[in-house]
């Protein structure tokens, strides 16, 4: 009887249709999955579900990924045990090299420790080497079983293509920053700093730039700091334009229909805090240079200070210094104040207060005539950057002008004011607590960007000692350009050691051993001038902080805690009581 039952079900011409289209549902889906993936191997798509799209290529860096054909090696140093931030920022520069990596196979990359050395002496000879290569270490407190450890990291990378190597600095030192902003910001970067970098190393013909002469401008000493970072990546010339017509432009070869073009010899030309009036020919040729689209970085003093006079003496006189570039710069757009601005928010001198047994006692003191410049604006240009240090700087006003956009880039704080001129500069305002009431303008802006189309200087009135006007090829109207002018020449001027006189990197102050940011802001400045690439616009990618409460998690923390482990098990619990109670049903018939 069993037997006859059991015939009788597995005889069932409908259980033998169920497994049948069983098989052939199996068969479908096996096929569609089969068809999808050679199509997902033959197109390449990539979705990103973020809000702010953090894991998407800007089209700037996906066309330059298409031009690399040649392995890009990166060697990232980020192995090791460290702290929850460092692992994310590790976690972050992986997924990006990924992100890379997926537009081109020939990027490829590896993960160090570069103080993974069994003995004292391998890690420090590898710390030497890695600093020797252009590699900053970041000391850290690290909380163990005995206590806290010092302990020495190195958030950075390096980047090889064929004979060539370049260090990248993932992380960001900005002052007076919370850790979590850093590493946000960092995280940011991360996209245009390797971009940056693949794009440094491939080019073919590096940008030329210039730093101009013969009117007491910077010395080589004086920016050779910033010289020798511009090396690898630009051919860097110093010129002195001396009435020369093509000093700063040449004639193109005629085409197959005669016509001749003027063409900028330089992508940017940089006027380092000049001492000494231009004369109108000079004047004329930078004129043109900028009308044929040529860029200028402007770094200029409106009031002649220094603190070279107040070494001897106790206080100084800041005076005019007429450059005659007023009316040029009026013209473009902008006009640069004869005052000097201070701000509490400032950087410190050290001062000789006494003597204890044969030695010198130094203190510090904030300088308010040295400000610390915070971005103006969102711009790529100064996005992200640490503070930047400027001694006795002036603010600029705007001038309306037509078909020219001008965006600030660097301000003070809300506590200034401004001095005009003459102004009296004495080291006795240390000796008093500053007036707050006084330092009531705020954020004076120092420096601006200027993009369009300019009008000449000499739009219908051609000096009269420029006879070949016509062999340069006068313009009354610029082809779309752009220019940066700082009111303050000492931005890009490193110092130099005491008492030994080898130039210090810029940016970095011997006396305070603070690093500002004059070095990245002058590089993002030269980068967004001379560069074609439009990487520079990268860095206005903002990405979301999330962060938890703290207060809010000491609060709610049991009832969090609660929801995270008993509501899981609940859930199964439930799910698992309902599967039984159908199942139950359903076989009950």
């Amino acid at each position: 009887m069993v037997k006859r039952a059991q015939k009788k079900i597995s005889g069932n011409p409908k259980t033998k249709d169920i497994r049948k289209n069983n098989l052939i549902r199996f068969g479908l889906v096996l096929a569609i999955i089969v068809i999808l993936n050679v199509i997902g191997s033959m197109l390449f798509t990539r979705f990103d579900l973020t809000s702010e799209l953090r894991y998407t290529l800007a089209p700037t860096t996906k066309e330059l990924l298409k031009s690399v054909d040649d392995f890009v090696y990166f060697r990232v140093y980020l192995e090791g045990d460290f702290p929850a931030g460092f692992k994310k920022l590790r976690r972050e520069t992986m997924e990006m090299l990924n992100e890379f990596r997926a537009y081109n196979k020939f990027i490829q990359y590896e993960f160090i420790n570069p103080l993974g050395g069994s003995s004292k002496q391998e890690r420090d000879e590898t710390i030497k080497t890695l600093v020797e290569r252009g590699l900053r270490p970041t000391d850290l407190q690290v909380r163990t079983n005995d206590g806290m450890e010092q302990k020495v990291i190195f958030p950075a990378a390096l980047a090889m293509y064929r004979d060539k190597e370049l260090p990248i600095e993932l992380l960001e030192n900005q002052l007076n920053e919370q850790p979590e902003t850093v590493l946000n910001n960092s995280i940011q970067n991360l996209e245009f700093k390797l971009a940056d970098v693949i794009r440094k190393l491939s080019q073919l013909q590096k940008p030329a730039l210039a730093f101009t002469e013969g009117n007491g401008e910077l010395n080589e000493s004086e920016v050779h700091d910033i010289t020798q970072t511009l090396l690898p990546n630009y051919r860097v010339d110093r010129i002195i334009i001396g009435g020369r017509i093509h000093a700063l432009t040449r004639r193109s070869e005629p085409d197959k229909d005669g016509n001749v073009k003027v063409i900028p010899n330089y992508d940017a030309v940089i006027i380092a805090k000049p001492s000494r009036p231009f004369d109108e020919k000079d004047k004329f040729i930078i004129d043109q240079y900028i009308m044929h689209g040529g860029k200028v970085l402007w770094l200029i003093d409106p009031v002649l200070a220094s603190m070279d006079s107040l070494q001897m003496n106790e206080s100084t006189i800041g005076l005019d210094l007429d450059l005659k570039l007023d009316d040029q710069l009026f013209k473009y757009g902008l006009r640069l104040n004869r005052n000097l601005v201070l701000d509490l928010n400032s950087a410190s001198i050290p001062l000789r207060t006494g003597q204890v047994g044969g030695q010198a006692q130094i203190e510090f003191f904030k300088w308010n005539y040295f400000p610390l410049l915070n971005q103006a604006s969102n711009h790529p240009i100064v996005r992200n950057l640490n503070m930047i240090k400027a001694d006795f700087a002036s603010n600029i006003d705007t001038v309306m002008v037509d078909n020219v956009n001008k965006i600030p880039l660097l301000k003070t704080s809300y506590y200034s004011r401004t001095v005009g001129t003459p102004a009296l500069i004495t080291l006795a305002m240390l000796r008093e607590k500053p007036d707050e009431r006084m330092f009531n303008k705020s954020s004076q802006v120092i420096s601006y960007l200027l993009d369009g189309t300019f009008t000449s200087l000499y739009a219908n009135r051609v000096p009269p000692e420029i006879k070949d006007s016509k062999d340069l090829g006068f313009l009354e109207t610029s082809f779309p350009t752009s220019m940066i002018v700082i009111a303050d020449g000492d931005i890009i001027r490193n110092q130099f050691h005491v008492p030994q006189g080898y130039p210090l990197p810029l940016g970095f102050d011997q006396f305070t051993r603070q690093t500002y940011g004059n070095k990245d802001f002058i590089l993002n400045a030269i980068s967004y001038l001379a560069d074609n690439s439009g990487l520079i616009s990268i860095r206005s990618r903002e990405l979301k902080m999330r962060l938890l409460d703290p207060s809010l998690i000491k609060k709610s923390r049991l009832k969090w805690q609660i929801l995270n482990t008993a509501i899981p098990v609940i859930i199964v619990l439930l799910f698992g009581v309902l599967l039984a109670f159908m199942r139950k049903k359903r076989y009950a018939k």
